[in-house]
């Protein structure tokens, strides 16, 4: 038993490597999900939430270049290198752009940036302790590779920090619908009756519910806020796993080896989960790379609808809310990257569904 079971995996992984399509998206949600966890050791601007915001060079297109001075604050911050690596740096220096600077003893004269032709404000900053080379050193050139948002924000760091919501609802959605789905489908589909209809009732009216209504609600009565979201959406998504289990075990349990169980007077736990689960599973598995696409679409609408992530957390969902209007007025990059995102992320795990269930089809 145990070499078939060996056999027909390894079969399944064979097919599953002989999709192109269905590789790539694995690997590309890996670098996806590796980008994610680290992504304030990749953002050009690694400070919490990627919110340094500087209003001069609002709505940049990409590839803007400023020169950008640094003003050290006497006020310090202890953080460990753990939490500055995953919860980005807590950022107390003042920065600022500025179209030119001179530096005349311990003095620097710099003049602030403005756009639109516009001549900025000319100011003068004394350092006591730092000598001429040092004041120089406070002064870089910042590259916008992705242009910045309306708030003057690096538009790149924030799609980096973004996309570690939207894959981690992916993570937390589908690990509660799995627990529940699962839970309730075994317990209607293995002992019917009116424990069966009793949920399947259940499952039928929360289905009825539109999703984004029923999240909506869920999202209002717990509050606004990050876990919020990824509870809410959990919730909503165990159904359709309920039903898919349910169905399966009421094939599986009329099978020989499940009465071969009874008759060894296995207990009814034990029989679902060492007996009908792991054989039912690759339904369940295709089903769960399908709400991951769906958990990102539902979080980024809830975004765009405000009740989503709330500011100052990136969100892709929340940066086609803030720049939707700027399709329209010649900057449509602003909504049109994190859709793109967004998409792409959602393509690639619809990808890896279609071909789980082409490797873990038993009848090809």
């Amino acid at each position: 038993m145990s070499r078939k079971t060996n056999s027909l995996s390894a079969l399944a992984l064979q097919k599953f490597k002989s999709n192109f399509w269905g590789v790539f998206s694995f690997w590309f949600i890996i670098v996806i999900g590796f980008v994610s966890v680290f992504a304030y050791a990749f953002a050009p601007d690694n400070s919490q939430y990627a919110n340094q915001m500087h209003l001069s060079i609002h709505s940049k297109k990409p590839g803007f270049k400023v020169q950008m001075l640094s003003l050290p604050s006497p006020i310090k911050s202890e953080q460990s290198f753990f939490n500055q690596l995953f919860f980005g740096k807590k950022n107390t220096t003042t920065e600022i752009p500025i179209s030119n600077f001179n530096v005349e003893n311990k003095s620097l004269n710099y003049t602030e940036y403005a756009s639109d032709g516009l001549e900025g404000v000319t100011k003068t900053v004394e350092f006591q302790t730092l000598n001429e080379e040092e004041i120089r050193a406070l002064i870089s050139e910042n590259k916008f590779l992705f242009g910045t948002d309306k708030y003057g924000r690096d538009l790149l760091s924030r799609i980096l920090v973004g996309a570690r919501i939207s894959f981690f609802i992916g993570f937390v959605a589908v690990f509660i619908s799995l627990v529940i789905g699962i839970f309730m489908g075994s317990v209607a589909g293995y002992f019917g009756g009116k424990i069966d209809a009793l949920i399947m009732w259940i499952i039928n009216v929360t289905w009825s519910i539109p999703t984004l209504l029923l999240v909506i609600a869920i999202t209002l009565a717990l509050g606004k806020g990050f876990w919020q979201v990824f509870i809410a959406v959990g919730l909503t998504m165990w159904v359709e796993v309920a039903r898919v289990v349910r169905g399966q075990i009421i094939s599986a349990k009329e099978m020989q080896y499940i009465t071969a169980a009874k008759a060894l007077g296995f207990n009814h736990f034990r029989i679902i989960t060492r007996h009908i689960l792991p054989n039912i599973m690759a339904p369940v598995i295709v089903i769960s790379a399908a709400n991951f696409a769906a958990a990102i679409l539902i979080e980024s609408g809830l975004s765009f609808l405000g009740i989503g992530a709330q500011p100052p957390m990136a969100s892709w969902g929340a940066m086609i809310k803030d720049h939707y209007n700027y399709i329209i007025l010649g900057k449509p990059y602003l909504a049109l990257i994190p859709g793109l995102c967004i998409m792409t992320l959602v393509m690639a795990f619809m990808l890896i569904g279609n071909a789980l269930r082409d490797a873990l089809d038993v009848k090809t």
